[in-house]
């Protein structure tokens, strides 16, 4: 057995709210089921952290039940991580609200609606997914290491969205990593889609349309389709008038 050096830092393995039976598991979140780990293309919704996930990850062959990897293996605390060294984080079964505001993730933006990592001293939270980043990420899409920009150079004085992700082609809110060698840039949403099995398994564009979105379209539609009867029945009125006015041999009159 090979000895640590005395110097070296202490090794910290992660525990996790479970009982291990062979490939099955025993979770804290669907103790009346064990939970199997599967490996499958297919999409799901997380039940710990409600985001997607594909591939590998528990389920229950009983109920439509499924667990990321991650989720179902999150220890009860992070120590040191490297985005949001400053604090511990524990791990939560549900987002903490704090004000009218609804939760967010401080690293990819997206809405806290299930488990999730905060930090009591100063608000910060995170989802279990976006906890597998670090300051610095290898990604299948890119041939080089992509470091994490600073908030100060991401968000500039003018508070716009300044630079275009190279996967999605779009700019968003959260944190973004950058390639120091070409520039290339790519949001923490999109990193953690390389992370939870839907980059691997090609699925893409998993987010539903807001209901609020959707009625301002179809605000907008029908406002158009009024305001173009409307137009369309004033011209009517207007050309009859028109071919009145002619038959009198009368001017049609100004405002």
């Amino acid at each position: 057995m090979e000895l640590l050096p005395n110097n070296s830092p202490p090794i910290e393995f992660p525990t996790s709210p479970q009982l291990f039976l062979g490939e099955e598991i025993i979770h804290f979140s669907h103790p009346q089921h064990p939970l199997s780990q599967v490996d499958l293309p297919d999409l799901f919704t997380c039940a710990s952290c409600k985001e997607k996930g594909a591939g590998k990850h528990y389920t229950c062959p009983q109920c439509d039940f499924h667990l990321h990897d991650f989720c179902a293996l999150s220890p009860p605390a992070l120590k040191s991580h490297p985005l949001h060294f400053q604090h511990k984080l524990l791990f939560h079964a549900k987002p903490i609200k704090g004000g009218i505001l609804k939760p967010k993730c401080d690293i990819c933006a997206k809405p806290n609606k299930g488990s999730t990592f905060s930090c009591t001293a100063c608000g910060f939270q995170m989802h279990p997914c976006c906890a597998l980043l670090s300051t610095e990420i290898d990604v299948p899409t890119h041939p080089h290491r992509l470091e994490i920009l600073p908030l100060e150079v991401q968000y500039p004085s003018n508070g716009e969205y300044s630079f275009v992700c190279g996967e999605c082609n779009r700019k968003r809110s959260g944190r973004v990593y950058h390639c120091p060698v070409c520039g290339y840039h790519l949001h923490a949403v999109c990193a953690k889609n390389m992370f939870n099995g839907l980059q691997a398994n090609g699925i893409k564009g998993t987010g539903k349309p807001s209901m609020l979105g959707t009625a301002a379209k179809v605000a907008s539609q029908v406002m158009k389709e009024f305001i173009g009867g409307l137009i369309e029945g004033i011209g009517e009125e207007v050309g009859q008038a028109l071919v009145q006015n002619m038959k009198t041999g009368r001017h049609p009159t100004r405002a």
